[in-house]
């Protein structure tokens, strides 16, 4: 059973911080990675990890912000998310795909949790 769970999303304040936690079963994953998807647009890469060597790479526009990890032993991706803007108000979903894909090509990535809320108070 392919499942991914996530959970840390709630309200801040501008200028705070969140960790977003995305709990999963399969343990073979290439990638995985996190999306987020703001009302009325599109998913958007945030952060994206890999599996063997842990290379990640960070979106521009969270560079320096944000940060991704990965916890092998307890099978949990985290997302820690500094200095909150309000255009980071979105569902954060976390994605995952078993082999090669397009850096932030959102359909490519085969596995997806429910997704969690982020709300960013100005």
């Amino acid at each position: 059973q392919v499942e991914l769970v996530e959970s840390g999303g709630g309200t801040v304040q501008a200028g705070g911080s969140l960790r977003l936690s995305c709990k999963y079963i399969e343990l073979h994953y290439y990638v995985m990675a996190w999306f987020r998807q703001a009302p009325g647009q599109g998913n958007k890469g945030v952060a994206r990890i890999y599996d063997l060597d842990g290379r990640n790479y960070l979106d521009d526009s969270v560079e320096g912000r944000f940060t991704i990890t990965q916890d092998k032993a307890e099978n949990r991706m985290y997302l820690k998310m500094n200095d909150l803007k309000p255009e980071g108000m979105a569902v954060y979903f976390c994605a995952a795909a078993r082999s090669a894909v397009g850096a932030w090509r959102a359909d490519e990535f085969e596995d997806w949790g429910q997704g969690t809320l982020v709300i960013v108070s100005s």
